[in-house]
């Protein structure tokens, strides 16, 4: 016995303990390699882009997608000596696009970089001339 219902957008279905001893019927289909829906990695078999890779974190399909499927074609496709070199104008669309949306597109902050910064070199100094002591006592 198997009982269904909607609640809302859910659906709530209870099973018997029989129902859940009854071997399934499911079939198993083996992974096809020419299945364009299968998660095939970052670069797929022909050398194209795989925008549906769960490894770009949905940024081709946010609303900054088209700038970053721009940027990151121009950057994969790039035969320039220091690769990318030529998609400086792509990136920067991307960044600008990705300034509209702080939410989605977290930055660190200026400031946050300036005092991380600005701690790092006062920390330098002080290890350098503890450093010196110790050599200095031995």
């Amino acid at each position: 016995l198997v009982v269904s219902s909607l609640v809302g957008k859910d659906r709530i279905i209870f099973a018997t303990k029989e129902d859940h001893e009854t071997p399934s019927s499911a079939e198993l289909v083996a992974d096809d390699p020419d299945d364009p829906y299968e998660e095939q990695g970052l670069i797929l078999p022909n050398g194209d882009i795989n925008w549906n890779c769960p490894c770009l974190g949905g940024m081709a399909s946010g609303p900054c997608g088209e700038q970053f499927k721009s940027a990151f074609s121009c950057f994969h496709y790039s035969t320039e000596e220091i690769k990318g070199s030529d998609c400086v104008d792509q990136f920067r669309a991307m960044q600008e696009c990705m300034q509209k949306y702080p939410d989605l597109y977290p930055q660190e902050d200026e400031n946050e970089e300036k005092e991380k910064s600005s701690k790092d070199l006062e920390a330098t100094p002080m290890e350098g001339s503890a450093a010196k002591e110790e050599k200095g006592s031995s």
